[in-house]
């Protein structure tokens, strides 16, 4: 596939088979991450890739976040955020869960933060190009240090993760800016 084929076609997958991915399939996307520009060089991702058991109990983890922060983001006349529930329950459907650590370092999180979206997508993109779906998920920093310390990586800050598996969905595209009310030449 094209690279601009992958990015057209590329789109956030909430309904997965449970079919199993391989190693070497998912070993082939995470070597596209590692290839991602970084600010500074510093390839500030490290990878867990989760299946199973433990990958469900992260997502229970997120499910019991929202059960416990319901009543108090209530009395505070806020929301716990809508999609947590709905993001755990896809991350139990997909049979791959590839958290996505950083290292502990106030000085370079917006250069670590951008650079790691950069591998995020390198993967997102490589996974469609395979035929796989893929969904980007940031309500993870909900439970993060829960999850490090589950994991033993307390030393490491929990960044995003990413849900991979063969997509049972075919969403449309969703809708997006026109370029010209986005951009101007000077």
């Amino acid at each position: 596939m094209k690279t601009i084929e992958a990015i057209k076609k590329r789109r956030s997958i909430r309904s997965f088979s449970s079919k199993n991915i391989s190693k070497k399939i998912l070993e082939n996307i995470l070597n596209c991450g590692r290839l991602a520009p970084s600010a500074k060089n510093r390839q500030p991702w490290y990878f867990v890739i989760l299946k199973n058991d433990i990958k469900n109990e992260v997502a229970n983890l997120m499910i019991d976040y929202t059960k416990n922060n319901d009543e108090s983001m209530e009395r505070k006349k806020l929301k716990v955020p809508s999609s947590v529930k709905e993001t755990a329950n896809v991350i139990k459907q997909a049979p791959v869960l590839i958290l996505i650590f950083r290292e502990k370092d106030d000085n370079w999180l917006v250069g670590d933060n951008l650079s790691i979206g950069a591998c995020v997508e390198n993967m997102c993109l490589r996974a469609t190009d395979l035929g796989l779906g893929s969904l980007w998920i940031r309500d993870i920093v909900y439970v993060s240090d829960q999850v490090a310390k589950m994991l033993g990586h307390e030393d490491l800050e929990l960044n995003c993760a990413l849900s991979i598996g063969i997509p049972n969905q075919k969403p449309k595209q969703r809708p997006r800016k026109e370029l010209k009310d986005i951009m101007e030449w000077y």
